[in-house]
């Protein structure tokens, strides 16, 4: 490698160091610590060198004391887009349980729905050094990516699929996923079909996995609403308003979420119309209110707690030097079928 090229992510867990940043620039590592601590110590040239050097490798400088910089912090960073959606929250649970009974504490961040706000949260985590990253999804901004492979921290995607994972993943497929509820309401006899969604990467994905299975069974064109994230309640009574007006003859609503399909159901009822004889519904996640509702309701169920445990487990493994056999688990999902289908 010569003296300008980016380093790679360094075998056995070795991140980017000052040094490397240092020799990219063509400075002293001494001088890229005062551009990056104190930058009215240096002239603007090489302030300018070392920034360069900074983002080219993704190297976010250690907010620790350098003399704790080679400790285990015991804490393990997860992140989610919204503390406040329950679909997130078994994982959490069980990765925090998980952890803790190998002696690690668990840091939960909110990165919201842009990858702007992702990056800004990955910043300050990475910049305080945990033993491992947890996070929802693999759809990041190629600065995120670049930051979380230059770190050499453990990094574990959840909640989605991928044939490229950053480094270790435990998830599975939302197209599939979605695709399994088009073949079940399908099944059931319901024709004319329709998507009601987020604008987030899963929920779109899911709802792009239901319109090609669904339109590849027959179906005539499935119109679809997606509506700004976070969504919950409100926006699924809103949603299928919305849907009734303008496809008034639709049989049945796939719910990318099942606080989505509670607003669709509370809707309905508020019509008059029976659930499922004149309208048919389905969510996605089996929230634990799902099967309560009146009818209950018609779900995907994905293994929540599968998820923490396996992330937990490699993250541990890898902090702990031990070979991680598998870096890809895919824990598939279930089609709940109930009474609102």
């Amino acid at each position: 490698m010569d003296e300008t090229s980016t380093p790679r992510r360094r075998r056995g867990g070795g991140g980017i160091t000052l040094g490397d940043v240092a020799r990219i620039a063509g400075v002293a590592p001494i001088t890229a610590s005062r551009a990056l601590n104190t930058p009215s110590q240096v002239s603007p040239q090489v302030l300018q060198r070392v920034r360069e050097a900074v983002q080219r490798t993704g190297y976010v400088p250690n907010l620790l004391a350098g003399g704790l910089a080679s400790r285990r912090s015991r804490l393990v960073a997860a992140v989610v887009p919204s503390i406040a959606a329950p679909v997130f929250m078994e994982t959490v649970q069980a990765l925090t349980e998980a952890l803790a009974q190998q002696g690690y504490q668990l840091m939960l961040g909110q990165s919201g729905y842009a990858d702007s706000r992702e990056d800004e949260l990955l910043e300050q985590i990475l910049g305080r050094r945990p033993d491992g990253l947890v996070l929802t999804g693999v759809m990041h901004s190629a600065q995120g990516r670049r930051r979380l492979q230059a770190s050499g921290l453990p990094v574990v995607e959840t909640w989605d699929f991928s044939s490229s994972p950053i480094d270790m993943l435990v998830g599975f497929s939302h197209e599939a996923a979605a695709a399994a509820m088009a073949d079940h309401l399908v099944a059931r006899g319901y024709r004319r079909l329709a998507v009601l969604g987020g604008d987030d990467a899963r929920a779109l994905r899911r709802q792009r996995g239901f319109i090609e299975r669904a339109q590849a069974l027959g179906c005539e064109a499935v119109p679809v609403l997606a509506l700004p994230a976070p969504t919950g309640v409100p926006e699924g009574r809103a949603g299928l308003r919305q849907l009734l007006q303008q496809v008034p003859e639709t049989q049945a609503v796939f719910c990318a979420s099942d606080a989505l399909a509670l607003g669709a159901l509370a809707e309905a009822q508020s019509r008059g119309l029976r659930v499922p004889q004149e309208l048919a519904l389905a969510g996605f996640g089996d929230m634990p209110f799902a099967a309560s509702l009146f009818p209950a309701l018609s779900t995907v169920r994905i293994d929540g707690t599968a998820i923490g445990r396996h992330a937990a487990r490699f993250i541990v493994e890898r902090v702990e030097g031990r070979e991680v056999g598998e870096k890809v688990i895919d824990v598939g999902f279930s089609v709940i079928q109930r009474e609102s289908t």
